[in-house]
Formats: C-alpha cells, structure tokens, sequence
C-alpha cells in the first residue's frame, strides 16, 4: 500500500523558512535523508519525491500553490497512486501547541488551520493521519496571520531543526508502527533539544 506525507507550506524561497512551512519542512528533510529530489508531478501543481519505508512507498509531496488551496494537489496525487485517506500523513504548523511541541493524531477537527481544511474538502473525509508542529502563538497582540509567515528567530533556529527532525521519525514511524506506537515515542509538549 502507498502512504502519501503532505507537507503543508507555501511555495517559494520567500516562505521556505517561515512557520507555516513547517510541514514542507519536513517532507524536505525526509527526501534528503533518503537521497531523493522532488520532481514537478504531471497535470497536478505539486513537487513529488519518493522513499521507502521497511518496502512501503511513501510518496512526499509539496503543493504549488498557496496552503489554503493546496488540498486538492494533494488529493489529485493521492487519487493517481491510489493512496486512501487512511494512508494519508498531514504535517503542518499548530499555532495552539508551544513551540517545540509535537503531536501524532489521527481525524479530529482542524481547529481553523486552512490547510488542513482544504486538505478535508479535497479527500472529503478528515480521517487522516497529523503531524502537528507547535509553532507557539503570537508574542503580544501581533496578528496570527503575520506571525506563522515570520522566520524562525536565529535563537529559534537549533530547537526547529530538533523538531522537523523528531516529525520526520514519526512519519515513518506512522509507516512502520502504526499510530499508538507512534504517539507514545514521539508526542511531546515542548522543546526536547537533548533528543
């Protein structure tokens, strides 16, 4: 069976390395990790690499066009290869875990996040796998919107490279292990720099 990891963010070098590409980041670390480059998909506005995990093929994908309308580039992926939403792992930035945290679920609401209800309206079900990274909230009364397309702080930058790190392992732990496994590794409620 094919598994398909989102990873959620904005395309272009002006947003790479802001919060809310979190999720690209990490499909990002997973092809380099495995040696492999993203390739623009035919007919879909997405970029397609592809892993294995243990011999699951694991299809990483990042959309061309803007996170509130990327699900359905990602739905277009995952109906040409196959992947049921079951096989389906969203990492994305959370603005209501601290920074540094990391949670493993699967369905639920998607709290407002955007991208993750157009993700919802594309595949039609919110039965999917969350990679959800805590990006913190908003320092003050600065604009929710302003701050998940700020960079990281310089100071910010060692605990990110930690977490996409951590959020990559759990995505192919999801692969190999399953969900409960999964969670009980790799959930945590801050920064764990000591990994």
């Amino acid at each position: 069976m094919t598994w398909l990891v989102a990873g959620l963010g904005n395309p272009g070098e002006r947003y790479a390395r802001t919060r809310h590409n979190v999720g690209a980041m990490v499909v990002d670390e997973l092809a380099d990790r495995a040696g492999e480059r993203f390739r623009k998909a035919r007919f879909v506005p997405a970029d397609v690499a592809e892993i294995t995990a243990d011999g699951e093929r694991v299809l990483l994908v990042k959309s061309r066009t803007f996170m509130n309308e990327s699900g359905p580039a990602y739905a277009s992926v995952a109906k040409k290869h196959d992947v049921a939403p079951d096989h389906v792992i969203a990492a994305h930035d959370d603005l209501d875990l601290a920074f540094g945290a990391l949670r493993v679920k699967f369905g639920g609401s998607t709290a407002g996040h955007h991208g993750l209800d157009s993700l919802v309206g594309a595949v039609r079900t919110p039965d999917f796998y969350r990679l959800r990274l805590g990006i913190g909230r908003p320092p003050g009364r600065q604009d929710p919107l302003d701050f998940v397309l700020r960079p990281f702080s310089k100071k910010e930058e060692e605990e990110v490279v930690v977490l996409i790190d951590q959020a990559a392992d759990a995505a192919l732990s999801l692969v190999r292990h399953g969900l409960s496994p999964t969670q009980d590794r790799y959930n945590r409620s801050g920064p764990r720099s000591e990994g």
